[in-house]
């Protein structure tokens, strides 16, 4: 029973402090998401797929959209087959951050899940402990980072913020915060049905517009 409760707070690492190790660990060599994967065990996914998003909740250059959200997406749908031990291919997995991009992107990923924690802890067990809850929040991440991919411009933060609060609860097992992320899930593809219709109704109603 005590040996349970010793492997149940392993699991259940709070985000922020796997984002000081790293950051430690940064201190002394460059990281890898290889790195990152091999040190976090079955968090390492929910980890490096909030590593992969956070830059999207800020001005980004342009071109990084489909390698990072591809990498997000292959992760994700390692969760939706019930795959706990996360692969990449080689050369995504030794893919090395610049030492001074990891240094901010990690500091921002601490700030950001700082607010997070303070609502995210393990609840509603029965949920968040559910065989299925892992396959469906990795369905859920992977549809928001085909949004994510998708080329509808300035919308990159919306899916980003349900992919964090996904990763957040997965990582914190809390039941009530997939719950609600699930429902934001939803409003995020009622939103981007509603901006794809716009933009499909856009070129028939700008010349009456403008006439």
């Amino acid at each position: 029973m005590v040996g349970d409760r010793v492997r149940s707070r392993q699991m259940h690492l709070r985000f922020s402090q796997d984002i000081k190790l790293l950051l430690q660990r940064l201190a002394e060599q460059p990281l890898t998401l290889g790195d990152i994967l091999a040190g976090t065990s079955e968090r390492g996914s929910s980890l490096v797929i909030a590593l992969l998003v956070l830059p999207f909740l800020f001005p980004m250059p342009p071109g990084l959209t489909g390698p990072f959200g591809g990498a997000c997406l292959l992760l994700s749908l390692q969760m939706v087959i019930g795959r706990r031990s996360p692969w990449l291919p080689k050369k995504i997995a030794n893919y090395q951050f610049p030492r001074r991009f990891a240094h901010i992107l990690l500091q921002n990923l601490r700030q950001v899940t700082r607010v997070l924690e303070k609502i995210a802890r393990p609840r509603l067990a029965k949920i968040a402990q559910h065989p299925w809850a892992w396959r469906l929040n990795g369905l859920c991440i992977s549809w928001l980072a085909i949004l994510l991919i998708s080329p509808v411009p300035f919308t990159n933060p919306i899916p980003t913020v349900g992919i964090l609060l996904l990763a957040v609860a997965t990582i914190e097992s809390d039941g009530l915060l997939m719950c609600i992320s699930y429902v934001i899930t939803i409003l995020i593809t009622l939103l981007f049905g509603f901006i794809g219709y716009a933009l499909w109704l856009a070129p028939s109603l700008l010349p009456s517009i403008f006439k």
